[in-house]
């Protein structure tokens, strides 16, 4: 992976990019503009669990939401060593897509933003069609991390349940 140097420009020049990166650096995270020439997603990678964004070579401003989702799920102990991408745990995978449905719905983002016809293994309508259904893949494990709440653990606290978030990073 090759990455070039800090653009002079510390903000995105696409609107849905800057609103996306707004909201991940609001919540927590370190987003910068880089050049990312080779990627194994076009524009966006993760340093040292910073995501740089080349918003000249993005194809897709929603799989900003996806990554951040990756790194949402680590415990904050380990969300700093990622170098790339955030590795292979299918459990991870299925957290960050869950976080990603939660993240394009705060936003009010439409699902084919983050659940695009180019990524998730030819399963985006899927994922789509479950989540909108309220069949929250990946829920249980946000709920055991701390950061969502089921309907009836919600009810039974006096919160709002998934895909309103507690809080957007693991501790």
């Amino acid at each position: 992976m090759t990455i070039g140097a800090e653009r002079p420009s510390s903000e995105p020049t696409d609107p849905l990019t800057a609103r996306i990166v707004a909201f991940l650096r609001d919540i927590g995270f370190e987003v910068r503009m880089a050049s990312v020439e080779e990627s194994f997603l076009p524009g966006v990678t993760i340093r040292a669990g910073t995501l740089l964004v080349d918003d000249e070579r993005l194809l897709y401003p929603g799989d900003l939401l996806h990554e951040a989702g990756h790194l949402a799920v680590m415990t904050a102990k380990d969300r700093g060593a990622p170098d790339g991408d955030a590795g292979p745990d299918l459990g991870m995978e299925i957290a960050a897509i869950a976080w990603s449905w939660a993240a394009l719905t705060h936003l009010g983002l439409e699902p084919e933003i983050v659940f695009h016809d180019a990524g998730y293994k030819g399963c985006s309508d899927w994922h789509v069609a479950n989540f909108t259904e309220g069949r929250y893949v990946g829920l249980p494990l946000l709920q055991w991390m701390g950061l969502a709440l089921d309907e009836e653990e919600s009810a039974a606290r006096g919160t709002e349940p998934y895909p309103h978030m507690q809080r957007w990073l693991r501790e």
